[in-house]
């Protein structure tokens, strides 16, 4: 049975995508996976005025509750006896959901004179004061699967892929022969430019911003039966797009995947380590936060190899 007769028979929500219908032995397989137990982190640390996608609201950190402030507020949150002096510490992170690693909702990207998103969500019937009542954060699922990872710069033998260099589905399908490394159904492939390796460096960031997959290699991973995929980068595609189509539509890889078919994607993915070890296979795992009316979640995802 072909990858699209598999995806057309497979079970469908229109609030969650494949990724919600992993087969127990499909998880039971990618636990397999690991073979040296060899833990990767695929996040660098979030901090005040971290580096953004431009038109993302900035990420800030600032204290709420201090044993100073307590102190000089009078504040007794333990009633009058303290005579050990205890206090505590609290913060107010506030930050979108799309900074660092993270995955989109499916509520992420809309589209159309109506404002639609996937599995008939749209603006004028699901979208509060609150944010997307329909394919929000709260209903996306975990990531414990098998995870590959492409490495373009490798294959082209360079550091770090040029500001909005494009990678085609006919290179992804090379550097995955050439890592003798094969896509299967239900995967998550991530793909390494090397934009995070100039992290936190935003000059030298700059130099190799907004590179990724075009509209072909979106293709690509749709017909290889993935239920994610992901980058290193801010906005995972290309920017700006090869061909904006007819009509021209400035995003058609999150539209081919994540509005048409419900393929999570992963940004801001630390594949800098797994680079170094060689790691193209690896037990994949994320575990979103569920957050009614976001329209993603921060992660903290790991290989383990």
């Amino acid at each position: 049975m072909s990858v699209n007769a598999d995806r057309q028979s497979a079970p469908t929500d229109p609030e969650r995508g494949p990724a919600a219908f992993a087969r127990p032995e499909d998880v039971l397989s990618a636990l397999a996976l690991p073979t040296r137990g060899d833990t990767y982190s695929l996040s660098v640390p979030r901090f005040t005025g971290m580096p953004l996608f431009g038109s993302h609201p900035p990420f800030q950190v600032s204290m709420s509750r201090t044993p100073s402030g307590l102190r000089a507020e009078g504040r007794q949150p333990w009633g009058p006896r303290n005579d050990v002096n205890l206090g505590y510490m609290a913060e107010l992170v506030s930050a979108t959901s799309h900074c660092g690693a993270h995955v989109d909702a499916l509520a992420h990207m809309t589209i159309g004179e109506d404002d639609h998103w996937y599995g008939g969500g749209n603006a004028a019937e699901h979208l509060g004061d609150g944010g997307p009542r329909h394919g929000d954060a709260s209903k996306l699922p975990p990531f414990i699967t098998r995870g590959v990872m492409l490495d373009v710069p490798a294959y082209r033998g360079v550091d770090a892929l040029p500001k909005s260099d494009p990678v085609t589905g006919d290179e992804l399908r090379a550097i995955a022969r050439h890592q003798n490394t094969e896509i299967r159904p239900g995967d998550v492939v991530l793909i390494r430019t090397g934009y995070l390796g100039k992290w936190p460096d935003p000059e030298g960031m700059a130099r190799h911003a907004t590179a990724g997959p075009d509209i072909s290699a979106a293709r690509w991973l749709l017909d290889s039966g993935v239920v994610a995929a992901g980058s290193d980068t801010e906005t995972f595609e290309v920017q700006p797009a090869p061909d904006l189509g007819e009509p021209a539509n400035p995003q058609p890889v999150h539209t081919l995947l994540l509005i048409e078919n419900a393929i999570y994607l992963f940004e801001s993915i630390y594949l800098e380590e797994l680079a170094r070890a060689g790691a193209h296979e690896f037990l994949f795992v994320a575990l979103p936060i569920k957050i009614e009316g976001a329209t993603g979640s921060m992660l903290d995802p790991v290989a383990i190899v």
